[in-house]
């Protein structure tokens, strides 16, 4: 397998011509390559800068977990710092978390940041809906998003054996001359769900317009979550 390590972007969409098979920290994909037989050309973005940045408004695909510090928001880094274990961390990446895998660790913490991904193409550099990228499994460049008022993260206590843990993941938005806008997200049994809500009213009245609209499905124990995630951040100063 040739391994290309491009430095920049058209050196990137060169290798993508040639049909280089995009991959990250390869945690997920190095097992496929094993049992069905590996690519004759690869490429990692690890060199690449567009793919490396971190920072309060963007993230890039080929960070590693284990580099996400407080650069970023509250609701991206402790989503960061509880996936796997320091092993996987050190070598899994933002783009494979997100993209290559099933489990999406990250995803709820990138719907409430309404992040919006930079992929690369071979024709170029495109913005779009992180919904697109996950349905066609694009080549993430970055994540780009506004900063947040505040936000937060949980993680439920993995069950051996069973479900995926819950996640919940929750962050307030300024809205220009309106209320602040609330965005949460569960992953709740391998599904993720999402919802928003204006903070007009008081944390009942925002909870139960939540639950109305997005989040009737969710099971007892994981609406539990959402509420002590929602009354946590609303009582935070940033809110106020």
């Amino acid at each position: 397998m040739l391994l290309r390590l491009p430095t920049s972007v058209s050196e990137a969409q060169e290798y993508l011509t040639e049909g280089a098979v995009p991959i990250g920290g390869a945690t997920l994909v190095w097992a496929t390559w094993q049992r069905d037989g590996f690519p004759d050309r690869a490429m990692s973005l690890r060199d690449l800068p567009e793919a490396n940045t971190i920072g309060p408004e963007a993230l890039g695909a080929a960070v590693v977990l284990n580099r996400i510090d407080d650069r970023v928001p509250e609701v991206l880094r402790r989503a960061a710092a509880g996936v796997g274990t320091g092993a996987v961390r050190r070598t899994a990446t933002v783009g494979g978390n997100i993209v290559g895998s099933t489990l999406r660790c990250l995803l709820p913490a990138a719907i409430v940041l309404d992040a919006r991904a930079v992929i690369l193409e071979p024709e170029g550099v495109i913005e779009t809906d992180l919904a697109e990228v996950l349905a066609k499994r694009q080549l993430l460049l970055s994540l780009r998003w506004r900063t947040p008022l505040t936000s937060n993260h949980h993680k439920a206590a993995a069950e051996p054996g069973g479900a995926s843990p819950v996640v919940v993941a929750a962050a307030l938005h300024p809205v220009d001359g309106g209320a602040n806008l609330l965005r949460v997200a569960v992953r709740s049994e391998d599904e993720v769900f999402s919802g928003s809500t204006g903070c007009e009213g008081g944390a009942d009245d925002m909870l139960r317009s939540l639950r109305d609209a997005s989040f009737g499905r969710l099971p007892a124990t994981a609406w539990e979550l959402v509420v002590r995630q929602v009354t946590d951040l609303l009582a935070r100063p940033e809110a106020a």
